[in-house]
Protein backbone atom coordinates (compact mmCIF):
# COMPACT_ATOMS: atom_id res chain seq x y z
CA UNK A 1 0.00 0.00 0.00
CA UNK A 2 1.42 3.12 -1.09
CA UNK A 3 2.02 5.83 2.34
CA UNK A 4 -0.53 8.53 2.10
CA UNK A 5 0.09 12.43 0.58
CA UNK A 6 1.49 14.92 2.41
CA UNK A 7 -0.51 17.94 2.94
CA UNK A 8 1.78 19.95 1.43
CA UNK A 9 2.18 17.73 -1.74
CA UNK A 10 -1.62 18.35 -1.95
CA UNK A 11 -1.36 21.83 -1.68
CA UNK A 12 1.57 22.32 -4.20
CA UNK A 13 -1.15 21.03 -7.29
CA UNK A 14 -3.55 23.46 -6.33
CA UNK A 15 -0.98 26.50 -5.94
CA UNK A 16 0.31 25.76 -9.53
CA UNK A 17 -2.98 24.98 -10.82
CA UNK A 18 -4.03 28.69 -9.26
CA UNK A 19 -1.63 31.12 -10.90
CA UNK A 20 -2.55 30.67 -14.29
CA UNK A 21 -6.65 31.79 -13.28
CA UNK A 22 -4.69 34.43 -11.04
CA UNK A 23 -2.46 35.65 -13.78
CA UNK A 24 -5.84 35.88 -16.36
CA UNK A 25 -8.29 37.36 -13.95
CA UNK A 26 -6.02 39.98 -12.93
CA UNK A 27 -5.57 40.86 -16.48
CA UNK A 28 -9.10 40.66 -17.53
CA UNK A 29 -9.60 43.28 -14.69
CA UNK A 30 -6.31 45.97 -15.19
CA UNK A 31 -7.61 45.56 -18.82
CA UNK A 32 -11.01 45.34 -19.40
CA UNK A 33 -12.47 46.27 -15.70
CA UNK A 34 -14.16 43.03 -14.74
CA UNK A 35 -13.59 42.29 -11.61
CA UNK A 36 -11.31 40.47 -10.23
CA UNK A 37 -11.82 37.41 -7.23
CA UNK A 38 -9.90 38.90 -4.26
CA UNK A 39 -6.97 36.97 -3.41
CA UNK A 40 -6.80 33.57 -1.73
CA UNK A 41 -4.09 34.24 0.83
CA UNK A 42 -0.66 36.16 1.22
CA UNK A 43 1.32 33.90 -1.28
CA UNK A 44 -1.65 34.80 -4.21
CA UNK A 45 -1.37 38.65 -2.91
CA UNK A 46 2.12 38.48 -3.71
CA UNK A 47 1.62 36.71 -7.00
CA UNK A 48 -0.65 39.32 -8.34
CA UNK A 49 1.40 42.41 -7.12
CA UNK A 50 4.78 40.65 -8.88
CA UNK A 51 1.93 39.82 -12.12
CA UNK A 52 1.57 43.90 -11.60
CA UNK A 53 4.93 44.61 -12.12
CA UNK A 54 5.19 42.90 -15.23
CA UNK A 55 1.47 44.45 -16.41
CA UNK A 56 3.54 47.45 -15.55
CA UNK A 57 6.94 46.79 -17.48
CA UNK A 58 4.61 45.74 -20.91
CA UNK A 59 3.07 49.32 -21.09
CA UNK A 60 6.39 51.29 -20.18
CA UNK A 61 8.62 49.02 -22.58
CA UNK A 62 6.00 49.94 -25.10
CA UNK A 63 7.06 53.37 -24.42
CA UNK A 64 10.35 53.52 -24.57
CA UNK A 65 10.39 51.98 -28.00
CA UNK A 66 8.55 55.14 -29.53
CA UNK A 67 10.54 57.91 -31.75
CA UNK A 68 8.30 60.97 -31.83
CA UNK A 69 8.71 62.00 -28.29
CA UNK A 70 12.02 63.66 -26.81
CA UNK A 71 14.96 61.68 -25.64
CA UNK A 72 14.17 63.52 -22.07
CA UNK A 73 10.63 61.28 -22.31
CA UNK A 74 12.59 58.10 -23.06
CA UNK A 75 14.84 58.49 -20.46
CA UNK A 76 11.98 59.01 -17.77
CA UNK A 77 10.21 56.02 -19.12
CA UNK A 78 13.88 53.90 -18.91
CA UNK A 79 14.38 55.39 -15.12
CA UNK A 80 10.42 53.96 -14.41
CA UNK A 81 11.58 50.62 -16.11
CA UNK A 82 14.44 50.45 -13.48
CA UNK A 83 12.24 50.70 -10.53
CA UNK A 84 9.84 48.92 -11.72
CA UNK A 85 12.20 46.25 -12.59
CA UNK A 86 13.73 46.00 -8.77
CA UNK A 87 10.31 46.23 -7.63
CA UNK A 88 9.42 42.99 -10.01
CA UNK A 89 12.61 41.16 -8.87
CA UNK A 90 11.73 41.81 -4.96
CA UNK A 91 8.10 40.32 -5.65
CA UNK A 92 10.00 37.13 -6.64
CA UNK A 93 12.26 36.94 -4.02
CA UNK A 94 9.12 37.13 -1.57
CA UNK A 95 7.10 34.53 -3.61
CA UNK A 96 10.72 32.15 -2.96
CA UNK A 97 10.38 33.27 0.60
CA UNK A 98 6.96 32.36 1.06
CA UNK A 99 6.62 28.76 0.01
CA UNK A 100 10.74 27.98 1.10
CA UNK A 101 8.68 28.70 4.77
CA UNK A 102 5.99 26.40 3.93
CA UNK A 103 7.57 23.28 2.37
CA UNK A 104 10.77 23.52 4.93
CA UNK A 105 9.64 20.31 6.63
CA UNK A 106 10.13 18.87 3.40
CA UNK A 107 13.68 18.98 3.15
CA UNK A 108 15.11 15.67 2.64
CA UNK A 109 19.19 14.02 2.64
CA UNK A 110 19.43 13.75 -0.83
CA UNK A 111 16.84 15.37 -2.69
CA UNK A 112 18.10 16.78 -6.10
CA UNK A 113 18.64 20.70 -6.00
CA UNK A 114 16.56 22.54 -8.94
CA UNK A 115 18.75 25.48 -10.41
CA UNK A 116 14.99 27.77 -11.31
CA UNK A 117 13.46 28.81 -8.46
CA UNK A 118 9.38 28.45 -7.99
CA UNK A 119 9.45 32.62 -8.32
CA UNK A 120 11.04 32.48 -11.15
CA UNK A 121 9.52 29.97 -12.76
CA UNK A 122 6.08 31.65 -11.65
CA UNK A 123 7.44 35.35 -13.41
CA UNK A 124 7.44 33.63 -16.37
CA UNK A 125 4.36 32.67 -16.29
CA UNK A 126 3.21 35.81 -16.15
CA UNK A 127 5.07 37.36 -18.65
CA UNK A 128 3.49 34.72 -21.27
CA UNK A 129 -0.06 35.78 -19.82
CA UNK A 130 0.78 39.07 -21.09
CA UNK A 131 2.29 37.97 -24.36
CA UNK A 132 -0.63 35.76 -25.26
CA UNK A 133 -3.42 38.50 -24.07
CA UNK A 134 -1.65 40.99 -26.15
CA UNK A 135 -1.02 39.48 -28.98
CA UNK A 136 -4.63 38.20 -29.10
CA UNK A 137 -6.10 41.73 -27.97
CA UNK A 138 -3.78 43.05 -31.43
CA UNK A 139 -4.92 40.06 -33.59
CA UNK A 140 -8.68 40.35 -32.57
CA UNK A 141 -8.72 44.26 -33.73
CA UNK A 142 -6.41 43.99 -36.64
CA UNK A 143 -8.06 44.02 -40.17
CA UNK A 144 -5.46 42.39 -42.54
CA UNK A 145 -6.07 38.42 -42.16
CA UNK A 146 -2.73 37.71 -42.28
CA UNK A 147 -1.42 39.21 -39.64
CA UNK A 148 -4.19 37.64 -37.57
CA UNK A 149 -3.06 34.25 -38.76
CA UNK A 150 0.40 35.02 -38.19
CA UNK A 151 -0.45 35.86 -34.35
CA UNK A 152 -3.00 33.09 -33.99
CA UNK A 153 -0.02 30.73 -34.74
CA UNK A 154 2.33 32.41 -32.21
CA UNK A 155 0.08 32.36 -29.63
CA UNK A 156 -0.44 28.40 -29.98
CA UNK A 157 2.74 27.96 -29.02
CA UNK A 158 3.16 30.54 -26.40
CA UNK A 159 -0.16 28.75 -24.88
CA UNK A 160 1.95 25.03 -25.20
CA UNK A 161 4.66 26.63 -23.44
CA UNK A 162 2.29 28.60 -20.88
CA UNK A 163 0.83 24.88 -20.34
CA UNK A 164 4.70 23.05 -20.13
CA UNK A 165 5.94 25.24 -17.74
CA UNK A 166 2.58 25.46 -15.69
CA UNK A 167 3.50 21.32 -15.28
CA UNK A 168 7.24 22.06 -14.66
CA UNK A 169 5.97 23.89 -11.68
CA UNK A 170 3.27 21.70 -10.01
CA UNK A 171 6.01 18.85 -10.53
CA UNK A 172 8.89 20.97 -9.03
CA UNK A 173 6.24 21.78 -5.81
CA UNK A 174 4.85 17.85 -5.63
CA UNK A 175 8.82 17.11 -5.88
CA UNK A 176 9.66 19.34 -3.08
CA UNK A 177 6.64 18.29 -0.26
CA UNK A 178 7.46 14.72 -1.50
CA UNK A 179 11.21 15.30 -0.82
CA UNK A 180 12.23 14.55 -4.29
CA UNK A 181 13.15 18.05 -5.46
CA UNK A 182 14.10 21.39 -3.98
CA UNK A 183 15.22 24.85 -4.83
CA UNK A 184 17.04 27.33 -3.39
CA UNK A 185 16.01 31.22 -2.86
CA UNK A 186 19.00 33.01 -4.55
CA UNK A 187 19.54 36.61 -4.32
CA UNK A 188 19.94 39.29 -7.16
CA UNK A 189 21.47 42.13 -5.51
CA UNK A 190 21.48 44.52 -8.01
CA UNK A 191 23.67 46.93 -8.12
CA UNK A 192 23.06 49.39 -10.70
CA UNK A 193 20.36 51.28 -8.26
CA UNK A 194 22.99 51.56 -5.73
CA UNK A 195 25.07 54.47 -6.17
CA UNK A 196 27.26 52.73 -3.42
CA UNK A 197 28.11 49.85 -5.80
CA UNK A 198 27.32 51.53 -9.39
CA UNK A 199 30.52 53.33 -10.45
CA UNK A 200 28.88 56.15 -12.54
CA UNK A 201 26.14 56.73 -9.88
CA UNK A 202 29.23 56.88 -7.41
CA UNK A 203 31.27 59.28 -9.51
CA UNK A 204 28.20 61.44 -10.63
CA UNK A 205 28.05 61.91 -6.79
CA UNK A 206 31.57 63.08 -6.21
CA UNK A 207 31.72 65.61 -8.61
Amino acid sequence: MSSPEKPVARRAAAVAARIEAVHDAALREWYGGESAPAPAGELETLLIDQHRCNFELWALEDEARRRDVDDSVIASVKRAIDGMNQKRNDLIERIDDLILADYAASAAPGAELHSETAGQMIDRLSILALKIRNLGAVAAASPDPDLAGELARKIAVLENQRRDLAGCLRRLLDDFGAGRRYFKSYRQFKAYNDPRLNPALAAKRSE
